[in-house]
């Protein structure tokens, strides 16, 4: 034993986290758990360790917990993790990341120090590294001192992962309590913790129609129980709506993986809604949600659901019988309408020979008001992008399409087929080598999956040339703000002079993100000989709202501005370097005007 296990044992707390935790609520059990939980009790603050790296800090758990892990006394075990447990003096969120994943050598004895400590541990660390590892090694037996744990600050997140695979309704809300900030989710969570089913109902139906109140969708899905809801009133046309919306923001990849992935009764739940969608009244708002989830039940998501064969084509055949004929003529003034128009036919259609191809290429425009489209890339019908990588959208057919870069040659091509929402350098990115092989092209090297490598995808060559001709030619993906980017892209790709004459370079044009409508190209100036002692770059977005005329008249007319006009005089001036722009006299986004 060495000579740190033989000190004294630390002065011990008079009551566990655990039994305070019961103490909090038993005070006033009728009174709604604050948003971050009760506060925990005095004791030291938590530690700070700037100076340990990740893998340092998983080399400091793996040695000092491994050993202690194994120990089949449970209270012997816990008593010397209590202690080490503090000793490494690290984040409690990084202790609980790395005791997550240790290698255990006996999971039943660690099975029963975790619970030791979540019993009777008297802190935070302590208690963190019992929760982190019933994430892996609870039971139901564990669920009530995981739900009492989750009511204290700074808990719930372990407590709501180590629920997950046992009570999916507790762990939705505590995942949901620890993160409404607005509180726009209250009286939901009030409702679900009467038991009331009505009152259940009522409260989901009151969320607020914004986008924003359902970003929890899965997890609302699941605290309420809307599986169980949809069972008891199949015909109910307004919870029906509500579990179309809830559905479709589950599918979204905007921020990560799709959270439809996660949701269990995910297909009896698509089942339910597809059954008795004729209930829902012809409204163009019922109209265009249907579309949507025939989208991700075409080409999303929603996919790699495990479906019974040929079920999800049935599906999708029953939401095409349910949709109007689409006008074939734009519709004026209703961008709604006319997305509708333009999507009507994209997850229904079927190849002449009623197989899909082996390879395929789908633009989707998420909704006609978002500026998202993503290229989705299915081989064998599985959606590649969603199934390997999963953090975020494929990127947007500008740039795999317009440029040209699935094209397959003799030539390797590394190619990016996404890169994740919080940038590459974040969460990294989704690529893949494209090489033409005789008269086969093949996709291989593989970098920034998740999981494991796909083996190599081999495509008939002819087959694969058709189809990226046919979809680089498809252009109903736009509408005509998104036509105009195109095309002044493609002016500023043939014509480079235009923007080298007044020393700026394309950073980006398309529509801007929070209003589809308006035209946004971003550029950037960097000066040839900067003022002394400045350096760096300038961010300018020249922004152009739609005037109604024909896309081709609005780009011929951008194209002729920037021609004779410095954009810098008349773009807006996004920020950069603070002394090249003080000395070139441009002010500051956030600096108030004269």
């Amino acid at each position: 034993m060495s000579v740190r296990d033989e000190r004294e044992p630390l002065a011990p707390r008079t009551t566990s986290l655990y039994d305070y935790a019961l103490l909090r609520h038993g005070i006033d059990p009728d009174t709604r758990i604050p948003r971050r939980g009760y506060p925990l009790p005095d004791g030291p603050p938590e530690p700070s360790r700037a100076d340990l790296t990740w893998q340092q800090a998983q080399t400091a758990v793996t040695d000092t917990l491994s050993p202690l892990l194994a120990d089949p006394d449970p209270v012997r075990a816990a008593d010397a993790v209590h202690r080490r447990a503090a000793d490494l003096a690290m984040p409690h969120r990084t202790l609980r990341a790395h005791t997550a994943r240790l290698a255990l050598a006996d999971e039943d004895a660690a099975r029963r120090t975790a619970r030791q400590l979540v019993r009777t541990g008297t802190d935070v660390a302590a208690v963190g590294v019992g929760m982190a590892l019933l994430i892996r090694l609870g039971e139901p037996e564990d669920v009530p001192c995981l739900k009492t744990l989750g009511m204290l600050s700074g808990l719930a997140d372990a407590a709501s992962a180590a629920l997950d695979p046992l009570d999916r309704q507790a762990a939705a809300l505590l995942y949901i309590r620890h993160r409404d900030r607005r509180g726009e989710l209250a009286p939901l969570t009030d409702a679900i913790a009467t038991g009331d089913a009505e009152a259940v109902r009522s409260a989901l139906l009151s969320l607020p129609d914004e986008d924003r109140a359902l970003w929890l969708a899965r997890r609302i899905a699941e605290a309420a129980d809307l599986h169980g809801l949809l069972r008891a009133r199949p015909q109910d046309g307004e919870l029906l709506a509500l579990t179309g919306r809830l559905l479709r923001r589950m599918a979204d990849q905007q921020d990560g993986r799709a959270a439809i992935l996660d949701y269990l009764p995910a297909r009896a739940v698509y089942e339910a809604l597809v059954r008795h969608a004729d209930l829902l009244p012809p409204t163009p708002e019922h109209r265009s949600l249907l579309l949507s989830i025939a989208l991700d039940l075409h080409s999303g998501p929603a996919v790699l659901l495990n479906w019974r064969p040929g079920r999800r084509r049935a599906l999708l055949d029953a939401l095409d019988g349910l949709l109007p004929a689409a006008a074939p003529e734009p519709v004026p003034g209703d961008p709604e309408a006319d997305w509708f128009r333009r999507n009507r036919q994209l997850p229904f259609a079927r190849a002449e020979d009623g197989d899909r191809p082996r390879w395929e290429v789908v633009v989707v425009h998420e909704s006609a008001d978002s500026s998202a489209v993503e290229t989705r890339i299915l081989a064998d019908g599985v959606p590649l992008i969603a199934a390997l990588f999963g953090k975020g959208r494929g990127n947007p057919p500008e740039d795999l399409l317009d440029s040209g870069r699935l094209r397959a040659a003799p030539e390797p091509r590394e190619v990016q087929l996404s890169e994740a929402y919080c940038t590459e350098g974040c969460c990294g990115a989704l690529y893949v080598t494209i090489r033409r092989d005789g008269d086969e092209v093949v996709w291989d090297g593989w970098r920034g999956a998740i999981g494991p490598l796909p083996p190599p995808y081999r495509f008939d060559a002819a087959a694969y040339d058709a189809e990226l001709a046919r979809a680089e030619r498809d252009h109903s993906w736009c509408w005509p703000a998104r036509s105009t980017a195109r095309m002044i892209a493609a002016g500023l790709r043939d014509r480079p002079e235009l923007m080298a004459r007044w020393e700026i370079s394309q950073h980006w044009v398309g529509t801007d993100w929070r209003n589809p409508d308006t035209v946004a190209l971003n550029f950037r100036h960097k000066p040839s000989a900067p003022p002394p002692g400045t350096g760096g770059s300038l961010y300018f977005t020249w922004r152009l709202p739609d005037d109604d005329s024909p896309p081709t008249d609005r780009a011929a007319a951008a194209l002729q501005r920037l021609e004779t006009e410095d954009p810098k005089a008349f773009a807006t001036f996004g920020g950069g370097n603070d002394e090249l722009a003080e000395a070139l006299g441009y002010r500051p986004p956030s600096a108030p005007r004269a």
